[in-house]
C-alpha cells in the first residue's frame, strides 16, 4: 500500500557506508602512528656502549662552570655583562637561585635584552673555550599597545572595564611598543644518553654538537631553556624609571624524553601564534601542558582527535541526510530555523571578537551547512504526503507557541540586564552580545519543537538517529575537555546537543523503529491519519 516505507537497500546508502568506513579507518591509523611516535618520545634504544666506535657519548667536563651574561647584541662579547656564574656547576644538581637584574639604559628605552648562557671549562672567558656549550635567550619582549577601547553601558555611562585587560579599541593607531621582562628563567641540560650513529632523532640532530677525540665521538651537553614556563603573569612592564628587575634562575637535568618532548612543544606553540591564536590563549596552552599530568594531557589529546571525528561524521550525514529528503512529514521547520540562527549568531560573534581562524573555518562551515539545510527545508514539496506535511506544522507551530512562552520573558529580562549594566563597545555589540548569551542559555531548546513533532506523531522514523549520536558525544567531549581547558563557552552551549540526544534516545524507547519501515516518515503517523493503531 505504500511501498516507499519498507526500507531498500541502495548503492548510495553502500557508498555512505563505505566513506564512513574509510573515515574511520583512517582516524585508527592516525591514532596508531600518533602513538607510535608517543613511544619514541617514551622510549629510546640506546646504543650498545661495546661497540663504541658505533656510538655518539656525553661529553662531560670535569669543574664545569655555568655563567650568564646579559647583553643587547649576542654576537658582541665586548658588550657581555655578567648576571650569575656557578663555580661549582654539577649539571646533575637541581637549583634555584633569585637574582637583582640592573637594566641598562637601552633596555629601559625599548631597547632588546638577551642573555647568553654557557657551559665552560672555567679557565678563561666562556668564548675561548673551544668546547664550551652556549645558548642564547631573549630577557625582554616588545608589545605594541594600542589606545584601551572605552566601552559603555548604553544608559549614558561610559567605563573602561577594569576586571580584564584593556582591548585595543577598532581603527585605533598603534603606539610605540612597550618592553616586558621576563621575571623566570628556566634552563634544563638533558641527562648522559649514548645514541647510535645512525639512529639520532632527528629533533635532537639539530641542537647536536659533536666533538671527535680520536676514533671516539662525543655530543657536548645539550641545553634549552624551558619557554613554557614562562606565563603571562610572569612578564613585568618596564619603562626609563625601571632600573632593577628580579629574575627567578632555575635549573634541572632532565631526561631525554623531556627534552624531545619540549622541542616539539615549543614548535606548536610557534605555529599556534602563526595560525592567529593570542597571547592569552597560547598563555592557557601552556598552563594546561605544565600544570597537568602527563597520563591526562594524553587523554585530553585523543578527546579532542576523537571528538574531530564525530563532528566529521556528523556533517557527513548531516548532508548526506538532507541531500535525501523528499519530504518534511514529520520534521519541524522551526527547529531548522532556530538551529541556523544560532549558528549565524555564533559566527558573528566570533568574528567580531578577532577569533583564531582555527576556530572560525569550522564555525564557518557550519553557517554554510545550516543555510543550506534550511533552504532545503522550505524549498522540499511532495504532494503525496501534503496531509502529513500539514499535520507536522500545525504541531511544529504548536510546539514553538508553547516554547515562546518560556523564552520571551527570559530573553527580555536578559536584554534589559544586559542593557543596563553590562558595557558594550556599541549598539551593534551590544545587540550581538545579547543575542549569542541567550543562544548559549537557551541553545538546547532548539530541538524542542522537534521532540514536541515526534511526541505527537508518536514516531522517530523520520530522523537519523547517527546525527544526533555524533553530536551527542562531540558535545560530550567538550564538556570534558572544558574541565581541563578553559575554552569559549560556545562548544558548550549548554550541553544542548546531550540534552537534545538523551531526548532523543528515551523517544526510540517508547517509539521503536521496525526495520522494515522506511526513514523518510513514520507508519505510525500515517496510520494514524486514517484512525487505525499502529503495530509496534
Amino acid at each position: 500500500m505504500f511501498p516507499s516505507c519498507y526500507s531498500k537497500t541502495t548503492k548510495g546508502a553502500n557508498a555512505n557506508t563505505s566513506v564512513t568506513k574509510v573515515v574511520v579507518g583512517v582516524f585508527v591509523v592516525y591514532v596508531l602512528h600518533t602513538c607510535w611516535v608517543l613511544y619514541g618520545f617514551v622510549y629510546t634504544k640506546p646504543c650498545d656502549t661495546n661497540r663504541s666506535d658505533s656510538c655518539i657519548s656525553p661529553y662531560v667536563a670535569e669543574n664545569s662552570q655555568l655563567s650568564i651574561f646579559s647583553t643587547l647584541d649576542p654576537s658582541d662579547v665586548k658588550g657581555h655583562r655578567l648576571l650569575h656564574q656557578e663555580n661549582e656547576f654539577n649539571i646533575f644538581t637541581k637549583f634555584e637561585r633569585k637574582l637583582n637584574v640592573s637594566l641598562p639604559e637601552a633596555a629601559r628605552s625599548n631597547g632588546p635584552l638577551f642573555a647568553v648562557i654557557y657551559v665552560h671549562s672555567g679557565r678563561g672567558p666562556p668564548w675561548e673555550d673551544s668546547q664550551h656549550v652556549s645558548y642564547v635567550t631573549r630577557l625582554t619582549s616588545h608589545t605594541t599597545q594600542h589606545p584601551p577601547e572605552m566601552t559603555t553601558s548604553l544608559n549614558g555611562h561610559a567605563a573602561q572595564d577594569t576586571d580584564e585587560l584593556p582591548q585595543p579599541a577598532p581603527g585605533s593607531v598603534p603606539t610605540a611598543p612597550v618592553s616586558h621582562w621576563h621575571s623566570r628563567l628556566c634552563l634544563s641540560i638533558m641527562a648522559a644518553f649514548s645514541f647510535s650513529k645512525g639512529a639520532v632523532p632527528s629533533d635532537v640532530r639539530r641542537y647536536l654538537k659533536v666533538v671527535e677525540e680520536g676514533k671516539k665521538k662525543m655530543y657536548l651537553p645539550l641545553m634549552v631553556v624551558d619557554e613554557l614556563q614562562i606565563r603571562r603573569r610572569d612578564v613585568i612592564e618596564i619603562n626609563e624609571s625601571t632600573a632593577e628587575v628580579p629574575l627567578m634562575l632555575t635549573y634541572e637535568n632532565i631526561s631525554l624524553r623531556k627534552f624531545r618532548l619540549r622541542s616539539h612543544l615549543r614548535d606548536v606553540m610557534y605555529s599556534l601564534k602563526q595560525f592567529g591564536f593570542t597571547e592569552h590563549q597560547v598563555d592557557e596552552i601552556k598552563g594546561v601542558i605544565t600544570d597537568t599530568n602527563g597520563y591526562i594531557l594524553a587523554l585530553t589529546i585523543f578527546a579532542a582527535i576523537l571528538n574531530l571525528l564525530f563532528e566529521f561524521l556528523a556533517i557527513k550525514n548531516d548532508f548526506n541526510f538532507w541531500r535525501k529528503k523528499t519530504t518534511m512529514a514529520g520534521m519541524s521547520k522551526r527547529s531548522v530555523l532556530w538551529r541556523c540562527f544560532s549558528t549565524v549568531v555564533i559566527f558573528l560573534h566570533l568574528l567580531g571578537d578577532q577569533t583564531s581562524w582555527l576556530l572560525l573555518i569550522p564555525t564557518g562551515v557550519g553557517v554554510v551547512l545550516e543555510l543550506w539545510k534550511l533552504k532545503r527545508a522550505f524549498s522540499i514539496q511532495d504532494d503525496k504526503f501534503e496531509e502529513l506535511e500539514r499535520v507536522t506544522s500545525g504541531y511544529d507551530s504548536q510546539g514553538m507557541r508553547f516554547l515562546s512562552y518560556l523564552l520571551c520573558p527570559l530573553c527580555v529580562s536578559g536584554v534589559t540586564y544586559s542593557f543596563l549594566y553590562v558595557k558594550n563597545k556599541s549598539w551593534y555589540s551590544w545587540f550581538i552580545s545579547s543575542l549569542v548569551t541567550g543562544v548559549y542559555a537557551f541553545g538546547f531548546l532548539s530541538g524542542f519543537p522537534q521532540l514536541y513533532v515526534n511526541y505527537k506523531l508518536k514516531s522517530v522514523e523520520h530522523l537519523q538517529s547517527s546525527i544526533y549520536m555524533y553530536k551527542g558525544m562531540s558535545t560530550f567531549l567538550n564538556d570534558i575537555l572544558s574541565t581541563i581547558l578553559t575554552v569559549p563557552s560556545h562548544p558548550l552551549a549548554c550541553f544542548r546537543d546531550d540534552v537534545i540526544f538523551l531526548l532523543h534516545l528515551y523517544q526510540r524507547r517508547l517509539y521503536p523503529v521496525r526495520k522494515t519501515r522506511g526513514r523518510e516518515y513514520g507508519a505510525s503517523c500515517r496510520q494514524r491519519l486514517k484512525g487505525k493503531p499502529h503495530e509496534d
